[in-house]
């Protein structure tokens, strides 16, 4: 007979009010197991485990990552309940469910435009976003505009890879709130570095009518042989 797990009772009933569907996955393996790693929850169909584990984090709940031999004999990250002392029931719920007055400050304030990209999108191809994780937000409770920002789904989708494979090996492990939102992925509009590396870009969108522009730009950098990227910072530098 296995020995039976032993839980904070204090965790286990914040744990049952998670409704989560993917915080629940990871909450009730842990229940189960005591720990869960990135191999299990993808044997669980979760391709992000990260994702589902902030989730958990997200309400309210701690949780610690430590480092176990996954089948191939190699280190990967395994997760289990934290220091109960540092539940934050008020995140219960995970993440706030926003009102149409808190996005239409947002929309004001970006002028309808995406923080990444800075195209301009109609209020609805616009999400709210928080700009740093919720466990790093502290305790507290108001919903501040800057706190947050509105992104397209294409630069979601790239700050959700960023965050998962760069951010989290980086900025996160900081755990300074400063360090973590003076990251471009935080704040694009004004950032001192990327995931801690002194890096500097610019999404730049070509629509409608631009189209043409850009066919003529990577034409020219076909035939100087060159990536577009290069082509276009060896240009604008002339202009310096």
């Amino acid at each position: 007979m296995k020995p039976k797990i032993k839980i904070d009772p204090k965790i286990r009933r914040v744990a049952k009010k998670v409704k989560s569907k993917r915080a629940r996955a990871v909450i009730d393996f842990i229940l189960k197991h005591g720990v869960v790693t990135t191999e299990d929850l993808e044997k669980t169909g979760y391709i992000h485990p990260p994702r589902a584990v902030r989730d958990v984090r997200e309400n309210g709940i701690p949780i610690e990552t430590i480092r176990v031999k996954g089948v191939n004999g190699k280190s990967i990250a395994a997760y289990k309940f934290g220091d109960s002392s540092k539940i934050q029931e008020f995140k219960l719920g995970g993440r706030s469910i926003f009102s149409k007055e808190f996005k239409a400050t947002l929309m004001k304030k970006q002028v309808g435009r995406c923080a990444i990209c800075n195209e301009r999108y109609d209020d609805k191809f616009l999400q709210i976003d928080h700009r740093i994780p919720y466990e790093f937000m502290g305790d507290n409770r108001a919903l501040k505009p800057n706190d947050f920002m509105l992104l397209c789904a294409e630069c979601n989708r790239k700050k959700d890879r960023a965050t998962e494979t760069g951010c989290k090996n980086s900025c996160f492990k900081s755990g300074d709130p400063k360090i973590i939102k003076s990251c471009f992925w935080a704040s694009p509009e004004n950032y001192s570095h990327i995931c801690m590396e002194p890096i500097r870009r610019a999404e730049i969108v070509w629509k409608g009518e631009e189209v043409k522009d850009y066919d003529l730009l990577e034409k020219k950098a076909q035939a100087t042989k060159e990536f577009l990227p290069e082509y276009i910072k060896r240009r604008l530098k002339v202009e310096l």
